[in-house]
């Protein structure tokens, strides 16, 4: 992807090895609390296309599209994994959400991190597992300025600093047929910033 002026962006293909990400991806298709979220659009409550999981400290409520989401208790790999996020990142994670993509059907609209309780300048860790999907990112004002990314099974995305203020990113429908897919979006969530 060509270089977007204003976001801060670091992208590791194989981030996590082939039998690491394999059993990561069994592991939690199988044992996380999936549920079908009510998301607000257009003014109207519908089904996320998507299944989801918020799991966190106790005291990380998020609130998205709407509604507030209470965090699930962390489960022994999705700490592991946070801890060492922090410890390759050097910020703080009280929280992960979790997102299962079914099949190509399943898919994210456009949207930013930028609820106040993430901060001005969150850092949001990204990591894939499963299905190779597309990953686009778009400037909020300056259509010209878009990229394309493939999030390979394993890969690692972490946005940082104007990234969320400047751009919106998806993750598109496609036609093709892709395996389930599972991304785990670590951030660090303070509901005392709440307007």
């Amino acid at each position: 992807m060509a270089a977007l002026p204003g976001a801060s962006l670091a992208f590791v293909p194989e981030w996590l090895g082939a039998d690491e990400a394999d059993a990561l991806l069994r592991l939690l298709q199988r044992d996380l609390p999936w549920s079908v979220h009510r998301i607000r659009m257009f003014g109207r409550e519908v089904d996320s296309p998507r299944l989801s999981a918020w799991i966190g400290d106790a005291g990380a409520v998020y609130r998205y599209s709407g509604a507030d989401f209470t965090p699930c208790p962390w489960n022994h790999a999705l700490s592991v994994l946070r801890v060492r996020l922090q410890e390759e990142l050097g910020v703080p994670f009280n929280s992960v959400l979790a997102n299962l993509y079914r099949n190509g059907r399943d898919a994210m609209g456009w949207h930013s991190d930028d609820e106040p309780e993430l901060g001005p300048r969150p850092v949001i860790a990204s990591v894939s597992l499963g299905g190779v999907r597309r990953f686009a990112l778009k400037h909020r004002r300056d259509a010209a300025l878009k990229g394309v990314l493939e999030l390979p099974h394993g890969s690692l995305l972490v946005m940082s600093g104007d990234t969320q203020r400047l751009y919106r990113h998806a993750l598109p429908r496609t036609s093709r047929v892709v395996p389930p897919r599972i991304n785990l979006t670590f951030r660090q969530v303070d509901p005392a910033r709440r307007r």
